[in-house]
Formats: C-alpha cells, structure tokens, sequence
C-alpha cells in the first residue's frame, strides 16, 4: 500500500510541474534604502497568498529549497553583513525530510546592506532571488527572479526601515529605456516590455504590409482534431478493467433502482452529462493562467528537466499497463467524493460521477496524460487544446453512458468482462512505450546533443513493434494475463498489421533524399538529424542561415526577400512542413533560389555571448532575462510580429519592410505555395 501510495503522490506531483511553471502565489517588490552617507539596504519584500509559505535561507541540508538573494552591480558594491530575513518565523518537524524546516507564511522581508565601490558614482544594483513555494499539498517548482534599481551615490534619499515593515523611499528613476512595447497576450496595464537594442525594427509595420495576400491561417481545424483524438482516447479507455465492469453496473443502477423508470433515465443522462463537465473543468486552471507570458507554454514544452520528465512517467505509465504495479490515487480522495454521494439528487449524481472519474484512474490517468503532455508539448494554444481534448473523452463517457441507459436493452449485447480487458492495456503500454520516445527525442534535440538520431528512434519503435506482435500471438505474457488462454482472431488480426507497421518503418531505415513516413511526421526526429546527415550540410539543398541580421545582409547582396521561419527543435508542425510541404517539387525550387531563408530557433537553449545578454524591462522593476538564442529569437518574433507560435513564416524585403501577411502553423501545400509566390512577385516588381 505504502509503494502504492508512494508512485500516486510521484505522479500528482509531476503533473503539478505545469502549474510550478505558470503560478505563483508570492509578489516581490524590491526597494533601496538609504543608511547613511556610504551604506544602503537592499530589501525584497514577499506578499504570499494565503496558504502558501517559503522557506527560510537557513534550512538543513536535503530538507527542501532555502530561499536565496544575491546582490550585485557591474559599477561595483561591496556587501556589509549577510541576508537578514525579516518576518514572523514558523518551524515545524517535516516528516518528509526528517528534519526541523523553517518558513515564513503572509509576508516576509529579505535584506542585505551594501556599500558602493565608488560613492559618487550611479550605480545599477541587481536583486536576484531564488525560492520554492509551497502549500499543504504541493511544492511549486524554484523560481529565479531578477530585480533592479538605480542608486545616485550620495544623492539617494535617505528613509528609515523597522523590523516590520519597510518605508518606501522616493522612486529613482532608472536609465532611459527604448520606447516600451505590450507583451503579447497582455494588455499594457499589465505589463510593458523594453525591446532590447536591435531587437525593434521600426520598418516591420504588422497591420500595414506592403501587399494584402497571405491572410493569417486560423488554426481551429486542430482544435477538432484533439476533440476527435481525445473522443477515441476516451472510447480506448471505456475498454479497460477499471471502467468497462462498471458500464453495466452503473447504468443498471439507474433503469433498475427506481420505480419510476422514465426519472431513471433522465438520472442516467444528467450522471453522463456530469461526466462530460467534470472533465472539461479538468483544463480550467490553463484557461486562468493563460496569457502571464507570450511564450511560457512554449518554454514549458521544449523545457529538457519536462520533457526528460514526460519520459519517465510515459514509462511508468508503461509498467503500470502491463500490470507490474498499480496507479491511484490516494484513496482518501475517492472516500471524501463517495461519502458525497449520500446527499442525493442532482448534487449526489454529481458526486457520483465524479468518484467514477477518481477510482478509474488507474487505467484513465496514463490515457489523460498522453492527451495532456501531447497537447502541452504540441501548440501554443494549449488551453483550447486541452479542452477540447478532454472535452471528446468525457463525450463518449456521456454517449456510452446515455445510450445505454435511454436503451438499456443493449446492455445484453455488451461484451462480458474478462481477459480481453487485460490485452487493451498491455496494448496500450506497448503504446505508451513507443511515445515515451517522442519526449526523449525531444529533450535530445533542445540541448543539441543528437544522439537519439532518426534511425535509432524508428529501430526502437521496430523493436517495440515486435515486443506488441510477440505478445498479441502469446509467445511472451503478463503478470495478469491468462496463462491458458486462447489467442482470439482480433489478437492475430491486430498482430498481422503490426507486421505490416513494422514493414512500414523498416523503410524509414534506408537513405534517402526525399523524407518518408509522413504518418509519424512530427514524431520522429527531423531528416536531417541523421546518420546519413553531415552537420552543416544543406537541408534538401536549402541554404539555411541561423542568424537573421547576418540573412539580412545576404539579401541584400543577393537582392532577394527574407523568409524568415520561426521554428523550434521541439515543433512537430515545423518538422511536418519541411518534410512534406518543402520537399514538393513546385516548392523546394523556389526555398532554394528565390528567397534568404532564416531558420530562427525560439528554443534554442545556446548561451548568447556574455556582451549579447540582456533583461527585458517587465514593469514593477521586475527583469526578464535574455540569456539564450532562443530568448532572442522568442522576443523578436513578439516584438515585432504580435506572435509566439512555430511555424510562423514571414516574407521581409532586404530594408526590413514586411511584404505580406505572415502565415502560421501547418497548411496544405496550396496555401504555402501561395503565400510565397505572391510575396515574391511583389518583391521582383518593386525591387
């Protein structure tokens, strides 16, 4: 039971990772207070909602994470003293870490004096702050902030701190910043950004292009499909041990438990309807923590520590369906939802169809994660994404569920329970096995590393393949499968195509010039990261510059347009448009010869020289830091563009005119095609 509970609470706490990345519940402000002539105090002041707490600096060793504030300035300080905390302290045993934790809960003040190295001189003095939140049931992930304030020497106001409270003093102003621009999905009473120099081009006028073609491509057709992937999800998981026993016992409860038959069916209906609506409330929270950042589903889903993370629980999820241990929820939860029940009417049906959701989550759980992670890892528009998706997999709960209780005759022609149940979850661990690679894959190609290359992957996938046939025609078995059991004509059927997949990938294996299988496009690792592949060859005999001032130049001395492409090493869209809409032969001619193409990679984890980085000006002395290429590349593409999804393609003359209307996400050949050719003929007659 301990090691049960043990791997629910693992699991809980990793899906948590979304929300350690998109809230927080503590507010810092950051102020400079005069001591005397020579001495000032820095002080980070933390607001914290109710229910969390942060943690003391000084913790034991492997007890959680200490709070930690550094203080630095390139015109030089000199630091009197160490952090001071001020606040009204709690310590408590923590049966967790085995040790006496200390933590601060409401507000609590961080402070550190310092000295300027050169008294007279302005100085720009730099709060970096690391910390962990926590409430009573989870641990956000550390969050690093910077802050920054500018002290004038001896002409800083001085203002006196008590141990309670710090007195704010005369605001100093900061250096004279380049004219501010709204961070996209913000309003500018939210938060104003700072472009950073060179990053603002003042020539890129996005509503004014200098021709109207290329109208921006919605991209509702995706929402549909995760309505339809999440729909057939939910139909795979009707099928397993944990709910399908239930479909007949539920819905007999229903027809059969009251007098009043049509009362019955109307209750049968509304506990289907409920379903739908517990799931959907399952992506709320996305929807309320969308639009804090531009680009933070984006730096969660080409994050290494997730994606390695993904990797982990895909395989768990795998153990799990191939019946070596169990996942679930502590029981607890299930008790609390069960008790509610008794309240009867609307209210208990409710309770009821919220406790079906809690118990199968042993075999629903690694289901909703594939729709979870697949959705996080795959769009910028992931709240959308995730309703959608969960909305389909609580739909056929809601048909399956309605149906039967409007025709409960057909409870009769239902399959009965049995070894068959076992086979879809051992098929769907095979599954789950398969996409664990998708996020190895990942991580791999954000840290540029390149050792999971195209062929090792579809080799993998072959030898899992062979694992799934092996098992369906009975030469390998499970812990809960039936040793005497008889190989039924599906399991041979579904073994015959998985031969016919695995002649399918074999020819993924063998060189070639044009990409193959289009059907996991986006899954595998692009063509180009491949044993057959030199780095610095040419992409399909595409000259592709990574820089876009350096593509600039080369525009023109070549007197052709900019394509730029905003693309990611962890874009499946972007992987699935080279492959199979560059490759066509009416449109690699025209990426080879008639455009600069400037391939920007906005998660590009590669240091920038120290002299290239830099912080964004977010408002309330906040900082965000420009450190890596992708950083770069994410905050030109919003500056510029008023957008933050890859692909995203856009034609610029060789002064840095927009020509056109940029286009975005996956499209038919057709419309790329077009996007291009009228583009580039405005170009060739006004150049």
């Amino acid at each position: 039971m301990k090691k049960r509970f043990f791997w629910s609470t693992l699991f809980i706490f990793i899906v948590q990772l979304f929300f350690a990345q998109i809230k927080d519940p503590v507010k810092f402000t950051y102020a400079i207070n005069a001591i005397d002539d020579t001495t000032y105090e820095a002080v980070l002041s933390a607001k914290l909602e109710k229910g969390w707490h942060i943690y003391s600096q000084d913790l034991p060793e492997d007890s959680g994470i200490p709070t930690e504030m550094l203080l630095s300035s390139k015109e030089g300080i000199t630091l009197v003293g160490k952090v001071v905390e001020v606040g009204k302290k709690h310590s408590e045993f923590s049966e967790a870490f085995g040790a006496q934790i200390v933590y601060y809960s409401n507000s609590v003040l961080f402070k550190q004096k310092f000295k300027l190295k050169k008294p007279e001189a302005k100085a720009t003095v730099t709060a970096e702050i690391t910390y962990q939140t926590c409430d009573d049931k989870v641990c956000l992930a550390p969050v690093t902030l910077e802050f920054q304030k500018t002290v004038e020497g001896k002409k800083v106001e001085t203002s006196v701190t008590t141990d309670e409270e710090v007195i704010p003093t005369k605001e100093v102003k900061t250096d004279s910043a380049i004219a501010a621009v709204p961070m996209v999905n913000e309003t500018p009473a939210e938060a104003h950004v700072t472009a950073p120099q060179g990053l603002k081009f003042s020539t890129i006028d996005i509503q004014n292009p200098l021709t109207d073609c290329g109208e921006k491509k919605t991209e509702e057709s995706g929402l549909w499909m995760y309505l339809f992937l999440g729909f057939i999800g939910g139909l795979v998981a009707l099928l397993t041990p944990c709910v399908f026993p239930m479909i007949p016992l539920t819905v007999s409860f229903f027809t059969k438990g009251s007098r009043d038959k049509a009362k019955g069916r109307s209750q049968a209906l509304l506990y289907g309807f409920f379903i739908l609506v517990i799931f959907i409330l399952l992506s709320v929270p996305f929807h309320l923590i969308d639009g804090i950042a531009g680009n933070i589903f984006n730096e969660i889903s080409t994050s290494v520590t997730l994606n390695i993370a993904f990797f982990l629980i895909f395989l768990f999820f795998a153990g799990s369906f191939f019946g070596y241990y169990d996942i679930t929820l502590p029981s607890a939860i299930a008790n609390k939802s069960s008790k509610a029940e008794e309240a009867g009417g609307v209210i208990g049906i409710f309770f009821m169809a919220l406790t079906l959701v809690i118990v199968s989550f042993s075999c629903t759980g690694p289901i909703l994660g594939t729709l979870l992670g697949s959705a996080v890892t795959g769009s910028t528009d992931v709240p959308m994404l995730l309703t959608f998706a969960l909305a389909g997999f609580g739909l056929s709960w809601a048909i399956v569920f309605g149906l039967l209780a409007l025709f409960p005759q057909a409870l009769q022609s239902l399959p009965k329970s049995g070894g068959w149940m076992n086979t879809v979850k051992v098929f769907l661990g095979f599954v789950e096995l398969a996409l664990a690679l998708k996020f190895l894959s990942k991580a791999d190609l954000v840290t540029k590393t390149f050792l999971l290359k195209r062929e090792l992957f579809i080799a993998l996938w072959i030898l899992i393949t062979i694992g799934l046939v092996l098992y369906l025609f009975g030469v390998i078995r499970f812990p809960h499968d039936d040793k005497k059991a008889k190989i039924s004509t599906t399991r041979k059927v579904i073994g015959f195509l998985g031969i016919g997949f695995i002649v399918y990938l074999v020819q993924g294996l063998i060189p070639s010039d044009k990409p193959k299988l289009q059907l996991l496009s986006g899954i595998l690792p692009p063509a180009n990261v491949s044993y057959f592949h030199k780095e610095g060859d040419d992409f399909m005999g595409i000259k592709m510059e990574h820089d876009f001032f350096k593509a600039l130049e080369i525009s023109k001395e070549q007197n052709k347009p900019v394509l730029i492409d905003f693309t990611g090493y962890g874009c499946e869209n972007c992987r699935k448009m080279e492959e199979f809409v560059w490759s066509e032969p009416d449109i690699l001619p025209i990426l080879q010869q008639d455009v600069v193409l400037a391939s920007l990679y906005v998660d590009d984890k590669e240091k920038l020289p120290e002299n290239e980085q830099t912080s964004i000006d977010m408002g309330g002395g906040q900082m965000k830091k420009i450190k890596t290429i992708g950083d770069k590349w994410s905050m030109f593409q919003q500056l510029n563009f008023n957008n933050n999804s890859q692909p995203h393609y856009v034609l610029l003359m060789p002064d840095g005119r927009l020509i056109n209307h940029p286009v975005s996400g996956y499209m038919p050949k057709e419309d790329f095609k077009k996007f291009l050719e009228c583009g580039i003929a405005y170009y060739k007659k006004n150049r």
